[in-house]
C-alpha cells in the first residue's frame, strides 16, 4: 500500500510539475500607458495641412507640438517660413477683449481662416463671461446637449496681420457653412430640400433665413411637388429614431445639386427606395421604454433596390426634367463635379459645379453586377446621351473621377491588369495610354493644363520598396517618359497647389518619424517644414515596429507585414502570435506611414504578445487586378491560406514565436475573418476575438456584397431580368469550432446588422460550443465611447487563453474614465 502512495504520489508530482509551467502575467500597467487619451497627450501634428493662397503661390498651416500651436505661413519663391502672428501678443490682447486668461503656448483659435486681403485672420474663442440674460433662453433652446456652450461665450474676431490690430465682431452665422444651403456660383440663389420636396429662394430671403431662420418674411420658392418619404429630393439620411426624423421633416436639408458655371441650371440624382425591404435596430437603452429605428437597407439578391434617376432644371424655362438614361437593370448613376480638391481649404465652401460646360455635362452610368460602366455626356440642346467609353470585365470594374483638360478626356482604368491613365478625345475618341506597366495608379493630383503635363499618384514602380509606398509622379499628354517627384523609400502623401506649381510633402514609414518638405513641380526640395514632436512617445517606452515581407500560400505572391512587440520584449521568450486582420478587398489593415492609432496592433502588443498584421491575396486595390480580384467568388475563405502561411514562416524566422498559441483578431470584415480562420484552420487558430463580424454575407448590404463576391445577371423566359447571389456563410461551419471565441457587436449596428452576429451565435449553440458573447448596448458599428471598454475585454480575453493568466486583474472602468480629456 505504501508503494502505491509512493508511486501516486510520484505520478502527481510530475504532473503538477508540468501543468506548472512557468507563466507569464499579462502587461496591464504597459498596456493602460498607451490608451488614446493618453497618446493625445504624447503625439501631436504628424503632417503639415497646407492652405494656399489665391494671389500668389504661398500657403499658411497650423503645427502642434509639445509646445503647443503655431502658425506659420511660407512663401516658396522667397524660401521663407514665418509665423502668421506673434502667439504671445495675441493672446494677450485677447485676454484683455474677453477678459479670460490667454497665453500663447496654450491658445486655441477655432474656426481660423485666412480673408481674401490675405492680410487679415478671423477665428474663435470662448470665454467663460456671463451670457446675458436676453440671450441665455435662445442659446439654452439651440444647444439642448452642449454643457459647454452653455457655460461659455463665443467670440469672433479679426486680426490684421500687418498692423498687428485685434477687432472683435458679432459673432453670427456664416452663410456659407449653413448646412442646408447649396449656394449658386454666382450667389444669387440657393437651393434646400424640405419636406421631401426642392426648394429654392434669392440672395436677399437668403440673408434673412442667416439671421433668423423663423422670419415670417421669408419666401421660399417650391420647385417640386412629388416628393415622398423614400422617394424625397434631397438626401433622406438616417435618424436615430422615427419619431425625431418625423419631427425634423419640414426642416431645411441640404441636396445635392451640381451647378452650370451661370447659375442657370443644375442637376441632380434622385433615389426611389419605396419598394425596398425596411431593417430596424431597437435601441434599447432608452427611457422610458426602448424604441424601434427602421431605415431601408438593400440586401444582395434582392429584386427591391432603390431606383436612380438623373434630373435637370432650368431657371430660365422654369422646367424640370427626368432625363432618359436608362441602360441597365438597376443601375447606377455617378455624377462628377468640377469642386475643389479638399487641400483648398480657404474655399472649401466654392460651389459644387458639374463636370462640363453650358452645353453638356459628363456621368457614368453603372450596370448592377458591376461588369459595364458607361461614361456618357448629356447633350443639352439635344436632349441626347452619347456613350464616350465602354468599360467591360468579367469581374467588378472600378474607376475614377474623369478628368477634362481642353478637348481631352483622361480616363482611369484597370483594362490591361493594372489601373492607368488614358487619354481621350472629348468626342470619346481613344488617343493614347499616358501610363503603362506593372504598378499602380491611384488618381490624378492635378493637371496643367496650360503646359499639358498630369500629375498623379502611384505606387509599386520603385524597385526595392514596399510596392504599396506612394509616389507623386508627372506625365505629358502627348507621351513620353514619366518622371518621379517625391523619391525616397516612404509612403508619402502629397498637398499639391491649384496651379501645380509647389507641393507639400509628407512622408513617413511605420517605423519613422513623420517629415513634412515643400518640393517643387520638378521635385526639387524647396525647403524643410516640419519634423513630428515624439519626444513624450518614446519617453513613454514607445519603439517602432517591424515591417517585413512573405510568400503567400501559392509560394510566389510577396506579401507584406508589420510585426508589433512589446515594449519590454525579451528575446529569450517564446510569445504567442496575434494577428490583427481585415481581408478586404477594398483594403488591408496594414499600415504602411506612421500612425497614432494603436488599440489593435501596437497597444494589444503590450499585454505580452507579438502582433502582427499582413495582407493577403484578393485584400488591397492598390495592386494588380487579379491580386484584387482573387476573392472574387470566395468571399469567405480566399484570403484564410495567407494568414497561416505567415503563422509558419514567422514561427520559422523567430524562435521568440510559439506557433502552438496562436491567435486572430478583426472588425467588421475582420470579425468575419477572424472566426472563419478559427473555424477554417482549428488546428492553427486558437483564440480569436471577433467584433461587429458580417459573418452571413448574405445580410450585409448588397453593394458591398455584390461587388466583392459577384451576383449573377440571369434572364428568365419571360424575358426578366432577376439577379442570383450564393454565397457560403460562417454558420455553415460552427461544428469545427475548438478553440476559444469571443463574439462581439453593438446592438445598434446599423452598418453591419447585430443581427449576423446573433446567427452565429445561433449556429454555435446548436453544435453544442462554448464561445463568448457580448453585446455593447446603444453602441453603433465603430463601438463608440465603449471602445476602450471592449479594449479591455479583448486584453482580457487572449491573456487569458493565450498567456494562460487566469486572474487578470479587475479593470475600473470609472478609473479608465479619468483618462479621457476634460470637457474646456
Amino acid at each position: 500500500m505504501q508503494r502505491i502512495l509512493l508511486i501516486l504520489g510520484l505520478f502527481l508530482t510530475v504532473n503538477l510539475a508540468s501543468a506548472q509551467e512557468p507563466i507569464y502575467k499579462g502587461n496591464y500597467e504597459l498596456a493602460s500607458r498607451f490608451a488614446p487619451a493618453k497618446l493625445r497627450k504624447m503625439i501631436f501634428s504628424t503632417s503639415v495641412n497646407p492652405h494656399w493662397m489665391k494671389k500668389s503661390d504661398r500657403f499658411w498651416y497650423e503645427y502642434e507640438t509639445s509646445d503647443g500651436k503655431r502658425w506659420y505661413v511660407v512663401d516658396p519663391v522667397r524660401k521663407t517660413k514665418t509665423e502668421l502672428f506673434d502667439r504671445d501678443k495675441l493672446a494677450a490682447e485677447i485676454t484683455k477683449a474677453v477678459k479670460d486668461p490667454y497665453d500663447g503656448q496654450h491658445l486655441e483659435l477655432d474656426d481660423l481662416k485666412l480673408l481674401e486681403d490675405e492680410n487679415t485672420i478671423r477665428f474663435k474663442v470662448k470665454s467663460t463671461a456671463d451670457v446675458l440674460k436676453s440671450d441665455w433662453a435662445e442659446i439654452k433652446e439651440k444647444n439642448k446637449n452642449a454643457k459647454d456652450s452653455l457655460e461659455k461665450k463665443v467670440h469672433t474676431f479679426l486680426f490684421n496681420i500687418g498692423s498687428q490690430t485685434l477687432t472683435e465682431i458679432e459673432t453670427e452665422k456664416d452663410p456659407k457653412r449653413l448646412s442646408w444651403a447649396n449656394i449658386a456660383p454666382d450667389s444669387s440663389k440657393v437651393v434646400f430640400a424640405k419636406n421631401f420636396n426642392l426648394y429654392w429662394m434669392d440672395k436677399e430671403n437668403f440673408l434673412k433665413a442667416v439671421k433668423d431662420e423663423k422670419d415670417s418674411t421669408i419666401v421660399e420658392n417650391q420647385l417640386t411637388t412629388d416628393g415622398e418619404k423614400d422617394y424625397e429630393y434631397g438626401w433622406g439620411g438616417r435618424g436615430d429614431d422615427n419619431v425625431e426624423e418625423e419631427k425634423k421633416k419640414n426642416d431645411r436639408k441640404r441636396v445635392g445639386v451640381l451647378w452650370s458655371s451661370d447659375s442657370k441650371q443644375f442637376i441632380l440624382t434622385r433615389s426611389d427606395q419605396r419598394k425596398v425591404k425596411d431593417l430596424w435596430v431597437i435601441h434599447n437603452t432608452r427611457d422610458p421604454r426602448p424604441t424601434l429605428e427602421t431605415y431601408k437597407y438593400a440586401m444582395p439578391g434582392e429584386k427591391e433596390q432603390p431606383q436612380t434617376e438623373l434630373l435637370h432644371y432650368s431657371f430660365e424655362s422654369e422646367e424640370m426634367s427626368k432625363l432618359p438614361i436608362s441602360t441597365f437593370k438597376d443601375q447606377t448613376v455617378s455624377l462628377w463635379s468640377t469642386t475643389p480638391p479638399a487641400n483648398t481649404r480657404d474655399d472649401d465652401f466654392r460651389p459644387a459645379t458639374w463636370l462640363g460646360d453650358l452645353d453638356e455635362f459628363y456621368f457614368a452610368i453603372t450596370s448592377r453586377d458591376l461588369k459595364r460602366v458607361d461614361v456618357c455626356r448629356w447633350n443639352i440642346a439635344t436632349g441626347e446621351k452619347e456613350v464616350l467609353i465602354e468599360e467591360r470585365s468579367n469581374t467588378y470594374i472600378d474607376f475614377d473621377k474623369l478628368e477634362l483638360v481642353g478637348n481631352d478626356m483622361i480616363w482611369w482604368s484597370e483594362r490591361d491588369g493594372w489601373a492607368h491613365l488614358y487619354l481621350y478625345g472629348k468626342d470619346g475618341t481613344f488617343k493614347r495610354q499616358l501610363t503603362s506597366g506593372p504598378f499602380h495608379v491611384s488618381g490624378v493630383a492635378r493637371v496643367d493644363e496650360r503646359n499639358r503635363k498630369v500629375y498623379f499618384v502611384a505606387n509599386g514602380r520603385e524597385k526595392d520598396e514596399d510596392p504599396y509606398y506612394e509616389h507623386l509622379y508627372s506625365v505629358s499628354m502627348d507621351g513620353g517618359a514619366i518622371s518621379l517627384l517625391n523619391s525616397g523609400n516612404f509612403n508619402h502623401s502629397i498637398e499639391i497647389n491649384d496651379n501645380a506649381s509647389f507641393f507639400v510633402n509628407n512622408f513617413s514609414r511605420v517605423n519613422t518619424t513623420p517629415v513634412s518638405v515643400l518640393m517643387d513641380r520638378n521635385g526639387n526640395k524647396v525647403m524643410d517644414l516640419e519634423t513630428a514632436d515624439l519626444t513624450q512617445l518614446f519617453a513613454a517606452g514607445y519603439q517602432f515596429p517591424e515591417p517585413f515581407k512573405f510568400k503567400a500560400d501559392d509560394g510566389i505572391t510577396d506579401l507584406y507585414g508589420v510585426m508589433y512587440k512589446p515594449f519590454d520584449f525579451d528575446s529569450t521568450r517564446k510569445y504567442p502570435l496575434v494577428q490583427y486582420v481585415y481581408p478586404g478587398p477594398q483594403t488591408e489593415a496594414v499600415n504602411k506611414s506612421f500612425g497614432r492609432s494603436m488599440d489593435r496592433t501596437d497597444r494589444l502588443a503590450q499585454f505580452g504578445f507579438v502582433v502582427v498584421t499582413l495582407g493577403n491575396r484578393g485584400g488591397h486595390p492598390a495592386r494588380s487586378k487579379w491580386y484584387h480580384n482573387y476573392g472574387y467568388g470566395d468571399l469567405r475563405d480566399y484570403g484564410l491560406a495567407d494568414k497561416k502561411a505567415a503563422v509558419d514562416q514567422l514561427a520559422d524566422r523567430h524562435s521568440f514565436i510559439d506557433r502552438n498559441r496562436v491567435g486572430i483578431h478583426g472588425h467588421s470584415g475582420g470579425g468575419f475573418m477572424s472566426t472563419a480562420a478559427m473555424l477554417v484552420y482549428p488546428e492553427v487558430f486558437k483564440v480569436a476575438v471577433s467584433s461587429a463580424g458580417n459573418h452571413e454575407n448574405n445580410i450585409y448590404n448588397r453593394w458591398w456584397s455584390e461587388k466583392h463576391h459577384g451576383v449573377k445577371e440571369v434572364i428568365t423566359p419571360k424575358g426578366d431580368t432577376t439577379f442570383v447571389y450564393q454565397i457560403e456563410k460562417n454558420p455553415d461551419l460552427a461544428k469545427n469550432l475548438k478553440g476559444h471565441l469571443m463574439l462581439s457587436t453593438g446592438d445598434v449596428d446599423n452598418n453591419v446588422h447585430p443581427a449576423g452576429t446573433i446567427r452565429m451565435a445561433e449556429a454555435l449553440i446548436k453544435a453544442g460550443k462554448r464561445f463568448e458573447f457580448v453585446i455593447l448596448p446603444g453602441q453603433r458599428h465603430g463601438y463608440g465611447p465603449m471602445a476602450e471598454y471592449f479594449f479591455w475585454k479583448m486584453g482580457d480575453y487572449f491573456v487569458r487563453h493565450l498567456l494562460g493568466d487566469n486572474t487578470p486583474p479587475p479593470v475600473d472602468m470609472v478609473e479608465m474614465q479619468r483618462d479621457k480629456p476634460q470637457d474646456k
